[in-house]
């Protein structure tokens, strides 16, 4: 049951050219993940130190065993925020035993991805259509640059929504910290700029590096400006989490929603850089690999982690090209809870933020949007409600949004097909639909009809209204009605139970039905429906030019079933 370890195989035909990008991306976004997992451990209620302690497993099993070259897993923003939420109501009141009940957390959530994994629901991700890719990156990039907006104008704002922080943004923007101010535009400046000037050069890890050097030369945080500071040391030792009996089915139902944010946000990053990067992921080797990473971040004494964008954003930036970026990175990490603190404790955290918008700006494709608005405009439109349900909502909602705009364009588009009368052009060969051509001819008497959909519940009504059209458009006393069913691979009772209605209809007129090109799974439906007698066999036919020249010569009908 179990797939051969993915990333172990990539690894195993490891190409050198592509060392540099796997060596630059992994120490930068080392030097990015560090302050951001420990902020994110304090979001999740539990100690700093604990979003460093997460993310080292999880490294080392989603290199093995994930089948994204480029994503980078680990704690993020909105499951630890879920995880604050699902345990503040269970843990005692003087919080004591809330990291325990983080990591058993951690533990359930694995559990139910890998529970996913037995039951194939990877196929889920199916529904996450180009568009949705679009708007949600989108969506999410401006979700990342509103919430470090405070953070590069040494600014506080208290504020739950997007809307909120651009509001306290502005509106604070007289009180901003100048030096740290001008320290986040200088850094900016210089990251588009040499991104624009040398697109191969490491700038956010240069970036990240003269930031430092420049704090501990000209004392910057002396000014005020504000720096990761001391670093915890040390590493936990594995142990498995505590069941607690009594919160134990609170936990299992928050971790269902956890593993439901973690795994859409999961696989709509990771589909989205394999789309710009030209590889495919496997979305249902994304439940084993999710699974097992937060098994390990639970027994690592961490909390419930998922995939991070804009870690992820920064090693595509980088270059990297397999998972060893993410080796490097937790080695680098290692090193430094062991020996190498002091190296980011002067590294200003302005100047995060200002690699977080830097990487979100990466992740707005307006060419994205303009190519579907030329495509098509409900892509477009999809694209834009995506986008705008992420941001008006959250992530879970406006994703479940835009996969069910989605299902319900398709389910339209199903029930309101493309349908054609095929007849002759002058000079091209073959049958066509005759509305796509000035000149075309049909056949007196013979209406060669294509529906370009499966006939089901959905559209059976549909197809039997514009097939009726179809019969009444024609100029001469219609004798034959044959259905082209190349776009029908099966029907169900609905649509039999229409059909076998429409042929006594057409009896009725004097009209003989007929189908052409009908497939195996097809024929055999029609005969275990007993529509097939009805029919008649010698009126299946395999070809067009069958079904004309049985029409052309009823004493001689060519009656063949499909092979």
């Amino acid at each position: 049951m179990f797939s051969a370890p993915l990333g172990l195989k990539r690894l195993l035909s490891y190409k050198k050219v592509w060392l540099r990008g796997d060596i630059l991306a992994g120490l930068t976004v080392a030097a990015y993940l560090i302050p951001q997992c420990m902020a994110y451990g304090e979001l999740a209620g539990v100690r700093p130190v604990a979003g460093l302690w997460a993310i080292l497993p999880a490294m080392v099993i989603y290199t093995l065993l994930g089948s994204s070259p480029q994503l980078s897993v680990g704690p993020e923003s909105t499951t630890a925020v879920m995880t604050a939420v699902a345990i503040a109501p269970l843990a005692a009141a003087d919080g004591s035993d809330y990291a325990t009940l983080a990591g058993l957390l951690a533990v359930i959530v694995g559990g139910v991805y890998i529970v996913g994994y037995f039951l194939r629901l990877g196929f889920l991700a199916n529904l996450l259509s180009k568009p949705i890719l679009i708007g949600y990156m989108a969506g999410v990039a401006v979700i990342m640059i509103s919430g470090q907006l405070g953070k590069v104008a040494g600014l506080s704002i208290d504020a739950e929504t997007i809307p909120g922080e651009i509001q306290g943004f502005l509106t604070q923007l007289p009180q901003a910290h100048i030096p740290t101010l001008i320290l986040s535009i200088i850094l900016l400046i210089f990251l588009f700029v040499i991104q624009a000037r040398f697109p191969n050069a490491p700038g956010p890890l240069i970036a990240v590096l003269a930031a430092t050097a420049a704090v501990k030369f000209f004392q910057l945080d002396q000014l005020g400006i504000a720096v990761v500071g001391e670093i915890p040391s040390g590493l936990p030792i594995p142990r498995l989490p505590d069941f607690a009996n009594g919160q134990l089915l609170a936990l299992v139902s928050a971790s269902v929603g956890i593993a439901v944010v973690g795994y859409s946000d999961n696989v709509l990053t990771a589909r989205a850089f394999a789309a710009r990067n030209n590889y495919t992921i496997d979305a249902n080797q994304e439940l084993l690999a999710l699974g097992f990473s937060n098994m390990g971040a639970g027994l690592m004494q961490g909390f419930p982690i998922s995939s991070s964008g804009s870690r992820t954003v920064i090693g595509n930036a980088l270059g990297n090209k397999t998972q060893l970026f993410s080796l490097v990175a937790m080695v680098s990490v290692i090193l430094v809870l062991l020996f190498l603190r002091p190296v980011l404790a002067s590294f200003p955290t302005a100047a995060l933020g200002t690699l977080v918008i830097f990487a979100a700006t990466r992740l707005i494709e307006i060419q994205e949007f303009k190519r579907l608005q030329r495509f098509r405009n409900s892509e477009f439109a999809l694209a834009i409600i995506t986008m705008v349900s992420v941001l008006a909502t959250d992530l879970l909602i406006g994703i479940a949004i835009a996969i069910t705009l989605s299902v319900v364009e398709l389910f339209g588009r199903v029930a309101r097909p493309h349908d054609a009368v095929l007849g002759k052009i002058k000079g091209l060969a073959g049958w066509h639909d005759i509305d796509d051509w000035d000149h075309s001819v049909t056949i007196p008497g013979l209406v060669l009809y294509r529906y370009d959909a499966p006939i089901c519940f959905a559209n059976a009504e549909n197809f039997k209204q514009r097939a009726k059209a179809a019969i009444a458009a024609e100029k001469e006393p219609v004798k034959w009605f044959v259905l082209n069913t190349e776009a029908i691979a099966e029907i169900d009772i609905t649509a039999s139970d229409m059909l076998e209605e429409f042929i006594q209809e057409l009896a009725a007129q004097n009209i003989t039905f007929a189908m052409m090109r009908v497939k195996q799974d097809l024929y055999a439906q029609l005969h275990r429906s007993g529509m097939l007698h009805k029919i008649g066999a010698d009126l299946i036919f395999p070809t067009i030019n069958t079904a004309v020249e049985a029409f052309q010569n009823p004493a001689k009908p060519d009656i063949q079933t499909p092979s």
